[in-house]
């Protein structure tokens, strides 16, 4: 005995669907002026990114905009009598320009911006965070050797395009 389901779909009315139709020259000619826009758009930001080889510095009234404007931003939260954030600022300097094109690093004194510091919880320094998109992704507490920040980094690099 064979035994099987048979399923049967409702009909679907043809106007609730996309029909086909003909795109008229203006239509078009619109469509690839805004392609090429956005194309456009893309290769701007991609050669302002390869063009920022230091860390950018962060404050309070910078923040916002600064991590809405890179697709990926690795921020150092760090205090000038911070022995340990000493030993990594050569570490983010380096990644900095080896990174240029792909990944800006932003750097904020917790001592002198308060208010970002705070509104994340940075309750230690150094603490790093790696934000795309706009959304804090990761975190990275602790003084931690070159190859270890990059490995950490390299874990949002491999998941797709940065700029979408």
């Amino acid at each position: 005995m064979l035994v099987g389901r048979i399923i049967t779909y409702p009909q679907k009315n043809n106007s609730a669907f996309c029909q086909p139709h003909a795109v008229s020259d203006d239509e078009l000619e619109a469509i690839k002026q805004k392609k090429m826009a956005e194309l456009q758009k893309a290769a701007e930001a991609r050669a302002a990114l390869s063009s920022i080889t230091a860390p950018v510095h962060l404050t309070d009234s910078n923040f916002s905009t600064e991590v809405a404007r890179y697709p990926v931003l690795l921020v150092d939260f760090w205090a000038a009598w911070c022995g340990p954030c000493r030993m990594v600022a050569p570490s983010i300097d380096q990644l900095a320009k080896e990174y240029s094109g792909k990944v800006v690093f932003g750097k904020l004194n917790v001592d002198e911006n308060p208010r970002v510091a705070g509104s994340f919880g940075i309750q230690s320094i150094p603490t790093m965070m790696i934000f795309k998109n706009g959304k804090a992704v990761d975190v990275i507490i602790g003084a931690l050797p070159k190859g270890a920040i990059e490995a950490k980094l390299k874990q949002h690099l491999s998941s797709g395009s940065i700029y979408g």
